[in-house]
């Protein structure tokens, strides 16, 4: 049975339509449908995270349009959606992992800070007078427990992920991962699939200006960014 907009059921996030839908949170996962495709992808050793950069004008500074943030020394994220709600969450995100280092004295654990960034976003689902967050988050990182990949849904729900993707080309990103994915899959290997993943969806073909990567090595268990130079290097490998 289907509830017509007009109903009112779209207007009020507190207000389920007769067949248990809440419109403004699938209004929500529509802005993450449409959103710029970012990957993960969990491996032996490590995480990789992948984004596509679109420039919205050549006016805009590429360098100043961060996908890929550091939340703790061990944790990084990715999104696909508003990218102004996104820098809201990362922020607490960032908040939450210091203040478990402070009241712990140990770094936080993966699931935990995504539990907590996922408690944010399912009490915008439930009260009148907000709307939910439109953007899902990828939440990468190493602790005790190993490498771990996660991803958070507008609705507050999340799961645990060997390889995902979100965004307008997470469809054919997911379809290349259920063919190509391994679960002893190394950093190596990963980097090459993810690149060869966004080149499915990256419009005109994959471009250093057109791919942000961050790898979390299981070794030292510290994010970092992938600097241009490698990133040059690896596209030029992929496409000889």
């Amino acid at each position: 049975m289907f509830s017509p907009p007009g109903m009112g059921y779209d207007r009020a996030i507190t207000i389920f339509s007769p067949d248990g839908r809440l419109f403004q949170v699938e209004y929500a996962l529509e802005a993450v449908r449409r959103g710029w495709t970012a990957i993960g992808i969990r491996c032996t050793d490590g995480v990789v995270l992948a984004v596509e950069k679109k420039r919205i004008s050549p006016l805009i500074d590429p360098s100043s349009m961060e996908k890929i943030l550091k939340i703790d020394e061990h944790v990084g994220a990715t999104f696909a959606g508003l990218s102004s709600d996104a820098r809201i969450l990362i922020e607490r995100a960032r908040q939450e992992a210091q203040i478990n280092r402070m009241l712990y004295d140990e770094v936080i654990d993966v699931e935990v800070l995504t539990k907590k960034v996922s408690e944010v976003k399912q009490i915008y689902t439930q009260h009148a007078g907000v709307r939910p967050f439109g953007v899902a988050l990828l939440i990468a990182g190493v602790d005790r427990f190993g490498p771990r990949l996660f991803m958070t849904e507008p609705s507050g729900a999340y799961a645990g992920y060997y390889a995902v993707a979100i965004g307008a080309g997470s469809q054919v990103a997911t379809e290349f991962f259920e063919k190509n994915y391994q679960q002893d899959t190394t950093i190596e290997d990963a980097i090459v699939l993810a690149l060869k993943a966004l080149a499915s969806v990256v419009e005109g073909g994959l471009d250093p200006l057109k791919v942000e990567m961050a790898i979390l090595r299981g070794e030292t268990g510290r994010f970092e960014n992938m600097p241009t130079q490698r990133l040059v290097e690896y596209i030029e490998k992929l496409k000889a």
